[in-house]
């Protein structure tokens, strides 16, 4: 089921276009001092894309000097890819932008055992209880809202408040992307099929407009085609180094519900690699503080392995008001899938 859930999602995707961070448990060692032993190849599918994370790739690579091939995707195909080729999988990693996919992968047993030491480097909340997957950089959800048209005053509690009229036209969502569906995810583990389904059919007769991705929806937030949007709380400063005076802010739902959900973005071995070591050196790799300080500085997104000063542009994890969820049970992306589909919104 899981198989089939991720081929129709790649195809609906195709179609339509295409908390302040924990003090590390265990100190970080260079990747220098962790040669690997078994290969000098490496090949990553990965889910992130190569504008956001290239460049961090190709640090590992000059760093340990291992002949990486890096195969970018959305990250539902490259899963899908990885469970379509079974034990022929040529791939050794799978570095994905939400947890949903990794437990997907888990539950289908092809992720090996991540070991202690790397695994303690990271809050349990922030990596698979049953250790085949650990996140590298946190992602908060938020609403992100015109400043020229609306205060935070202005906005609900909470994201059953924009179910209210007065956002008719107002909205903007985009319900083919990966974070969007694990936020929906989400919201049925948290409040349940019915409470979910009640929020996207309310949501859907505010006639919402509907875009490709994030990046869309920040980009009309701050030009007033719309005034609120449904986003991660990244994507408005690619737009404020642009321009500071770009009139957007993100908003986390005061009432701490699933509009203020942390994600991750994560990383598993596939449990038919030939060269462990080397996996497990990139998995190292991505929890260092250096790459911390990249998610921090250039995606900006959350360290969660190394303490260093936050973004100064980032409220801290600890103070915002956000679920308690269990990012491995937000695997059934099929569940959502059909639920989008049962609303007429995909």
């Amino acid at each position: 089921m899981i198989r089939k859930f991720f081929i129709i999602l790649i195809l609906i995707t195709t179609s339509a276009c295409q908390q302040s961070a924990p003090a590390p448990q265990e100190a970080s060692e260079p990747v220098e001092d962790q040669a690997p032993s078994q290969s000098d190849s490496l090949t990553i599918y990965s889910g992130r894309s190569e504008s956001l994370v290239g460049p961090l790739l190709e640090q590992f690579k000059e760093e340990t000097g291992l002949d990486v091939e890096v195969r970018y995707g959305d990250t539902a195909e490259m899963a899908s890819t990885i469970l379509e080729e079974g034990d022929n999988s040529p791939a050794d990693v799978y570095y994905g932008q939400d947890a949903g996919a990794l437990g997907a992968l888990e539950k289908e047993g092809r992720f090996a055992s991540l070991p202690e030491a790397i695994l303690n480097q990271v809050e349990p909340g922030f990596r698979s209880p049953e250790g085949g997957w650990i996140g590298t950089s946190g992602r908060a959800r938020t609403v992100v809202y015109n400043t020229n048209l609306l205060t935070e005053a202005d906005l609900p509690d909470d994201i059953f408040g924009f179910c209210d009229s007065q956002w008719l036209g107002r909205i903007g969502w985009a319900p083919t992307n990966g974070s969007f569906q694990a936020f929906v995810t989400a919201l049925r583990v948290v409040e349940g099929e019915e409470r979910a389904r009640e929020w996207l059919y309310c949501i859907q007769s505010n006639d919402p407009l509907v875009y490709a991705n994030n990046s869309s929806i920040v980009e009309s937030v701050g030009s007033g085609e719309i005034e609120v949007g449904f986003v991660n709380h990244y994507y408005l400063f690619r737009y404020l180094a642009e321009d500071p005076d770009f009139p957007a802010a993100n908003y986390f739902p005061r009432s701490g519900d699933v509009g203020a959900m942390i994600n991750v973005a994560g990383v598993g071995i596939i449990n038919t690699t030939n060269t462990m070591d080397a996996a497990e050196t990139f998995v190292q790799f991505l929890l260092q503080e250096s790459a911390q300080e990249y998610f921090n500085t250039e995606t900006h997104e959350y360290p969660l392995s190394a303490d260093i000063p936050l973004d100064p542009q980032l409220p801290p994890l600890n103070s915002l008001n956000t679920p308690d969820i269990e990012l491995n049970n937000l695997d059934d992306l099929e569940g959502t899938l059909q639920l989008l589909q049962e609303a007429g919104i995909l």
